[in-house]
């Protein structure tokens, strides 16, 4: 998928926006962040303006004028998370690497900014390089078990458990707490229990010397929580867009224009704008509210 979206940008694009792989000390970063900084960050109307030449013409210079005036949008996201254990360089180009995907599937006519569509992309991309680093990650394939793996110690917590090598019963609440199979949670904890490397075991080998744990920096969320919040906000946005795409034409305007722009239009702007009156305006909102309300909690619970 990633491939066939290089494939589909532009060269001047993909040139420019995969440039900080090949950045390999701190020198190299600082020329590389100062050389974005002479993109100009772009009004809305600019942004719209240059999205709806790409989608409509293939426009290779609305294109580039687009992601490059978002290149410090990656950066920013990627120094929040720094601390991961992956270079800094790498985070960023794996950023730029969401910022093509979201290119590729953004549509303007929707109402909204680039760069708030943008930064589900960046992140995820993101996060994928940080999980990809952890080699317990790769091993577990199902999404049950990467729930557990991201869940496991919450849970642990929550249910006051502190063993590491689970019994039946503790298998059994685990598994009831998180929604997923037991023999998804006893393979999880094994599997964390086998890791090469114990975060648990000490940092040095005096007798005094602290846990890897008790070193490590917890002034961010957490890897597990990140995901899962990540993951949520991700989801409701694609329900969002896609049930946004079936209701009528002007009641999704209207209900973009009412709840989902900022600042809103009013009620007397928009009965002008279609020559109705301001109630019957207000009626095709909460119509039009309702019909998407409904519609994401039934595939929602669909899902279940």
């Amino acid at each position: 998928m990633k491939k066939q979206i290089k494939n589909t940008l532009p060269a001047n694009v993909n040139n420019g926006i995969v440039a900080a792989r090949g950045v390999s000390d701190e020198s190299g970063l600082a020329q590389y962040i100062q050389s974005i900084q002479k993109y100009p960050i772009l009004s809305a109307e600019q942004e719209y303006e240059y999205a709806s030449q790409w989608v409509k013409n293939k426009d290779s210079v609305a294109a580039e004028k687009l992601v490059a005036s978002h290149l410090r949008l990656v950066v920013s996201v990627a120094y929040d998370f720094k601390n991961y254990g992956v270079p800094v360089a790498d985070l960023i180009a794996s950023g730029n690497m969401g910022l093509m995907q979201a290119l590729q599937k953004f549509d303007p006519e929707r109402g909204f900014r680039f760069s708030t569509y943008a930064m589900f992309w960046i992140k995820a991309e993101i996060y994928e390089t940080i999980l990809n680093n952890w080699s317990i990650v790769k091993i577990g394939t199902s999404a049950n078990q990467k729930r557990v793996f991201f869940n496991l110690a919450r849970a642990k917590r929550a249910l006051g458990i502190m063993d590491n090598n689970l019994n039946s019963d503790q298998t059994r609440q685990i598994a009831d707490y998180l929604n997923v199979s037991e023999n998804d949670v006893s393979r999880m904890s094994r599997r964390i229990g086998a890791r090469d490397v114990s975060l648990n075991s000490p940092a040095h080998n005096d007798a005094d010397a602290h846990d890897i744990l008790s070193n490590l920096s917890d002034d961010k969320v957490g890897i597990e929580d990140a995901i899962e919040q990540l993951e949520f906000k991700k989801r409701g946005y694609e329900l969002l867009r896609k049930h946004l795409g079936d209701l009528p034409q002007r009641e999704r305007e209207i209900l973009q224009a009412r709840r989902l722009s900022d600042p809103a239009p009013t009620l007397e702007f928009l009965s002008q704008k279609y020559g109705i009156s301001r109630e019957r305006v207000r009626q095709i909102e909460e119509r039009a509210y309702q019909k998407l309300r409904d519609a994401i909690l039934k595939e929602t619970n669909g899902e279940q």
